[in-house]
């Protein structure tokens, strides 16, 4: 399908998937995230599988750092094809791969962010259930969940063309171009329904349950500012990395009057910094991996100092 098939009120023409914006910023946003991101959720994925105890929770926190990792290592992909003037050439179906994996983080990682809220709920405010919900076993079938939720969820833009090749430029796109009819007919109800299900949903979830555990916590004259700061990281999740880009997103694919794919797409880049932002999250929500966390570092940094012992050694001579 060529470019004269493509929606022109879409912001899929020639200046925007050129334009400065989309070529620099975004990958530059991108870069930022990635270079944050993984080294944090690498270091946080070590602790939690080797190093912490197996709670409930923290089989939950595991999911959620898979979950980051796997959009961490396509996202360097993602860049190089903003870098080269989003011009894709890795073929159709690493796009799709690449696509799926970027709204799959977004909305896997939200529905983790509410089930980790609805532990800690049943945890905190419900002490005497807890017993019987929080265990292991349950914590493993959250965790086949979110994963159901995010297969079913990308379901789509794996089953669907991804990249397109535009003939005026040329170049082919990755998820930039998408034909006009298929825009408004398929994606609009299906970003909707995703809004819906796996955003708006999940975001009220963890409003009730940690408006819950604060009303809770100070009833009984307990310290509450653990529970304030976990509050305040999941907020600057949902409202500053995944708020503005779903409005935008529904807006863009509704046919507002407004030409909003560059923003859009901005707002997407942004949202890769949730990941940047769990590895916070898991150190105040679980006193075991703050501990085992220093433990780490103080090894890390131990042998950094053997390292540069020997070198100044093996320099001075």
């Amino acid at each position: 399908k060529s470019f004269e098939h493509m929606s022109k009120r879409s912001g899929n023409n020639t200046e925007q998937i050129q334009s400065y914006s989309f070529t620099l910023v975004v990958p530059l946003v991108c870069l930022f995230a990635f270079f944050i991101g993984l080294p944090s959720n690498l270091l946080a994925f070590w602790v939690l599988l080797f190093r912490t105890k197996k709670h409930p929770s923290t089989i939950l926190l595991i999911n959620l750092t898979i979950c980051d990792l796997l959009l961490l290592l396509v996202l360097p992909f993602r860049i190089i094809y903003h870098f080269l003037g989003n011009n894709w050439t890795f073929g159709e179906p690493f796009c799709r791969v690449v696509i799926g994996l970027l709204y799959g983080n977004m909305y896997g990682s939200v529905v983790c962010l509410a089930l980790i809220a609805v532990d800690r709920y049943i945890a905190l405010v419900h002490p005497f259930g807890a017993k019987m919900f929080r265990s292991n076993k349950n914590s493993v079938c959250m965790s086949v969940l979110v994963w159901i939720v995010v297969l079913a969820a990308v379901g789509p833009l794996l089953a669907s063309q991804q990249s397109y090749k535009i003939i005026d430029l040329p170049l082919t796109t990755c998820h930039d171009a998408l034909p006009k009819e298929q825009q408004e007919k398929y994606f609009l109800p299906y970003f909707a329904v995703l809004f819906s299900i796996c955003f708006l949903l999940p975001l009220l979830v963890v409003l009730f349950c940690y408006s819950a555990v604060l009303h809770t916590l100070m009833a009984e004259g307990q310290r509450f500012a653990h529970a304030i700061r976990v509050t305040v990281l999941m907020l600057m999740v949902f409202v500053v990395c995944l708020l503005p880009c779903n409005i935008l997103m529904l807006l863009h694919y509704s046919n507002s009057a407004f030409d909003l794919y560059v923003p859009y797409q901005i707002a997407l880049s942004f949202s890769t910094f949730n990941s940047c932002f769990d590895p916070f999250i898991f150190y105040y929500v679980s006193k075991d991996f703050r501990k085992k966390l220093w433990e780490a570092l103080r090894f890390c940094l131990s042998v950094l100092e053997i390292l540069n012992h020997f070198l100044l050694i093996s320099f001075s001579h």
